[in-house]
């Protein structure tokens, strides 16, 4: 099965190294339905890609915030791990004993509680945390990511995401590098009212950062 719809490239206007594939359609996310999936399986996993959109993301930071700690979310790992080193390398201050980052990725329980284990809180506990996510359409994972940061005692340095839907969560400034005005026919909606729905337009896949399982 393929989709109705081409992907289309879309290149950031803050670095055209970094770019993502935009396919039109009707998608199911956890809390939304969408008008359009972004896949930026290639962005989080090429090399080059992710170094590229790290240097980008580490231009927000640098000189004006103190990080110790880079909680990566939906699989942006690699570029978090990149993003560590460019604010190292930039000189950015870091509040821990080894003058380093830490970079970590969360849990998740069995009824979805977003959770550090003991071993890593105390890479949380007291540190500034910086938040990455590869994308944000409610705003619903970054304020369930930021309830945890804060029950585990860390101080959130920063919010930024690959794409957002909203510019501000939870009154924190969310940095990006493709924002809605890169995507203008970017919708979400609710699941009860979904303009697709209620037309009978069937659901094509079901999606999330990770990818998508086609209906």
């Amino acid at each position: 099965m393929q989709f109705k719809h081409q992907a289309v490239k879309i290149y950031s206007s803050y670095n055209n190294k970094v770019s993502i594939n935009v396919i039109p359609g009707h998608f199911a996310t956890n809390h939304s339905h969408i008008t359009h999936y972004i896949d930026m399986s290639v962005l989080k996993s090429r090399q080059s890609m992710a170094r590229a959109a790290a240097k980008s993301i580490a231009s927000e930071y640098v000189s004006t915030t103190v990080v110790d700690t880079i909680v990566c979310m939906d699989g942006t790992d690699v570029i978090g791990s990149y993003l560590a080193e460019e604010l190292t390398h930039s000189g950015i201050m870091s509040m821990n004993q080894h003058k380093a980052m830490y970079v970590v990725t969360p849990e998740f329980d069995s009824i979805g509680q977003m959770i550090f284990r003991d071993n890593i809180q105390p890479m949380i506990k007291g540190r500034h945390v910086l938040l990455l996510l590869a994308s944000a359409t409610t705003g619903r994972t970054i304020e369930q990511s930021l309830d945890c940061i804060s029950y585990y005692g860390g101080i959130v340095a920063g919010i930024s995401a690959i794409f957002s839907a909203s510019d501000h969560v939870a009154g924190q400034k969310v940095h990006t590098l493709f924002k809605n005005s890169d995507l203008p026919e970017y919708k979400t909606y609710p699941h009860n009212s979904c303009p697709y729905c209620q037309a009978g337009r069937k659901i094509e896949a079901i999606v999330n950062s990770y990818g998508y399982s086609k209906l």
